[in-house]
């Protein structure tokens, strides 16, 4: 192998070193079986949520893994290996490759790292059924507003029983 080659391999390793430290939640799939249109639907679905996925080669996933600190995720690099990185949201992407796996059979969650600690399969299943940041947000502004609703719908109340 040429010493140019091996400083592309070199430079490609320390950008997915990169990536890897980055993200807040990394998902590990094999993707065999996908039509290009149900991957190119997949790709849509994580880059509207800010995720990025890329088809990268074992080896240089195995050495980047062993490089950020992630040598767990070594068993998972077999076969063809997509990952998403997810930068913004840690459950954006374990909450869509899992929708997505439930009416595609062909799609396989292999592992991932969560928060900066390799997780199992089950971990990130359980990881991908929380609410996302949206909903808990949601959730948190309905809390903070029935005591004010309610005062509201209490006063009402009051104000149309004395007109009666």
């Amino acid at each position: 192998m040429s010493k140019e080659t091996v400083a592309i391999k070199s430079k490609k390793v320390d950008e997915v070193t990169d990536l890897l430290k980055a993200a807040s939640s990394i998902v590990v799939v094999d993707y065999r079986g996908l039509t290009v249109a149900e991957v190119t639907d997949l790709r849509k679905q994580l880059r509207d949520e800010g995720v990025k996925m890329e088809v990268i080669k074992n080896k240089i996933l195995d050495r980047a893994s062993v490089k950020a600190g992630f040598e767990g995720l070594k068993d998972t690099f077999n076969g063809p290996t997509a990952v998403a990185f997810s930068s913004e949201d840690p459950i954006a992407g374990p909450k869509i490759i899992h929708n997505f796996a439930k009416t595609n059979d062909a799609l396989q969650m292999k592992g991932g790292v969560i928060d900066g600690e390799v997780a199992s399969l089950d971990e990130i299943t359980a990881y991908a059924a929380l609410p996302s940041r949206e909903e808990l947000l949601s959730t948190l502004a309905n809390i903070l507003q029935a005591p004010v609703r309610n005062f509201a719908y209490g006063v009402k109340a009051i104000a149309d029983k004395k007109t009666i």
